[in-house]
């Protein structure tokens, strides 16, 4: 919506108003299909808005579309929120970015090297 927006705004192509109920999750048609150029993907990231207004965001949080994927693409909306949501035609659910991946190679070791960290996590610092 901006000329600096890092992604593209994503909008439901619903054919009627879909409620989406507290704690119900919904695949959201898109109306279209893209073909990712190989060595990138695209992500599907949440709409801050709806998250903080809402508390409606996306169940797999971000989504990966590949690029051999030639499909319609769906949103799978999760309502967190206190009450039902409506997804009206036209309504901006998502955001995506196309980004490259670099190509990798998976290398099995007996070992990993020793960091600060080590395998502390999950709150391991004691800050939230």
């Amino acid at each position: 919506m901006t000329a600096h927006a890092a992604g593209f705004d994503v909008c439901a192509a619903v054919d009627q108003p879909v409620v989406l109920k507290r704690g119900e999750i919904r695949l959201i048609p898109c109306g279209f299909a893209l073909a990712v150029p190989e060595g990138y993907e695209c992500q599907v990231r949440p709409r801050s808005g709806l998250s903080s207004k809402f508390g409606v965001t996306m169940i797999n949080s971000p989504g990966t579309i590949d690029s051999d994927y030639r499909g319609e693409v769906f949103i799978p909306l999760v309502n967190h929120g206190p009450s039902d949501f409506t997804v009206e035609r036209g309504m901006r659910i998502a955001q995506m970015l196309i980004l490259p991946v670099p190509p990798v190679k998976l290398v099995e070791v007996e070992d990993l090297d020793e960091t600060a960290r080590g395998s502390g996590g999950f709150g391991h610092t004691g800050h939230v």
